[in-house]
């Protein structure tokens, strides 16, 4: 058999050498286009449930958010294992599919179940589904750091621009933010100004969202020309948050939130901060990778992309 072989590869030289190269131009472009990873991706198909109740203790929560959309989840089809976590103010819930069930089918039959759990949930509270992503998809992680900056500002510049080209990368699924702080407008009222002017802490608060508002009107036509006309009602700098009506004094004199409260900007409360080399705070990014995606390719894309970013930083 073997000198069979032998023989008809030496009377078809050309045929061998022929398909020798298509075996090596194979090889080479295997190489090129093979996936490659640090580890192999062994984790489960799952989609997480992420829903924010602010200031509940993990009672509320997992009576009120937990507990209803674990039990939905046991009818999603193809669901193998449903669990659910309880935290101050958050709920987690892992969805866990069959290994050859598809990622982008899955979400779409959770999303489904959640429409029909909606009603049963607290006014006001919206789950979210997490990244679509697998346990292993963090494959990029980089910091800001500046001598003319703070670390609010840093902050307010990953959240506001960094992440959001980052995340329009091929292979990205989501950019998350870590350290700094979030800065924040604060009204701290005064309760014995409060008390003496007669007005619920609501009233702030409702007071200040209404006036945060643009205003439509109408269109008004005068001498053959149509002017469009709407009123400019958004709230731009602390001043604007001083001057909110809140209502007025018996004689007749406009109490504004100045009038009892104090507006400044401050920071977000946080739970955590980023340390780079423990040389001190840092703020940095997350690049989670988008599932059944390149690893090499998309870390190769991101650094690409940082460089572009970096021109445009102070």
């Amino acid at each position: 058999m073997i000198s069979h072989i032998i023989t008809w590869s030496i009377r078809n030289r050309f045929l061998v050498m022929l398909a020798t190269v298509g075996v090596l131009a194979a090889g080479i472009r295997a190489v090129n286009t093979t996936p490659l990873d640090a580890i192999p991706d062994l984790s489960d198909v799952q989609v997480i449930i992420q829903t924010d109740f602010a200031e509940q203790a993990p009672e509320i929560i997992e009576d009120q958010i937990t507990y209803p959309i674990t039990s939905e989840m046991l009818k999603v089809p193809g669901a193998r294992v449903v669990r659910g976590y309880s935290f101050f103010g958050l709920s987690l819930v892992y969805v866990i599919f069959e290994d050859d069930t598809d990622i982008y089918w899955a979400r779409s039959r959770v999303l489904e179940y959640l429409n029909g759990i909606q009603r049963q949930l607290p006014d006001g509270v919206e789950p979210t589904l997490g990244p679509d992503a697998t346990g292993v998809g963090w494959v990029f992680e980089y910091t800001l750091e500046s001598d003319s900056l703070d670390l609010a500002q840093l902050r307010s510049l990953q959240d506001w621009s960094i992440r959001y080209q980052l995340t329009a990368v091929p292979g990205v699924s989501e950019v998350a933010s870590l350290g700094g702080f979030v800065r924040q407008y604060q009204v701290e009222v005064d309760p014995e100004r409060l008390r003496a002017f007669g007005i619920p802490v609501t009233r702030v608060a409702a007071a200040i969202g209404d006036h945060n508002v643009d205003i439509g009107a109408r269109v008004l036509e005068m001498s053959g020309r149509e002017y469009m006309i709407r009123g400019l009602g958004y709230l731009e700098d602390i001043g604007d948050i001083e001057n909110v009506s809140l209502g007025v004094a018996v004689n007749g004199t406009p109490i504004r939130v100045a009038d009892v409260a104090t507006v400044q900007i401050g920071p977000e409360p946080r739970r955590g901060a980023a340390d780079r080399d423990g040389k001190g705070e840092v703020v940095a990014g997350i690049v989670i990778m988008r599932y059944g995606s390149d690893a090499l390719a998309t870390i190769d894309a991101i650094k690409e992309r940082l460089s572009v970013i970096q021109q445009g930083l102070p």
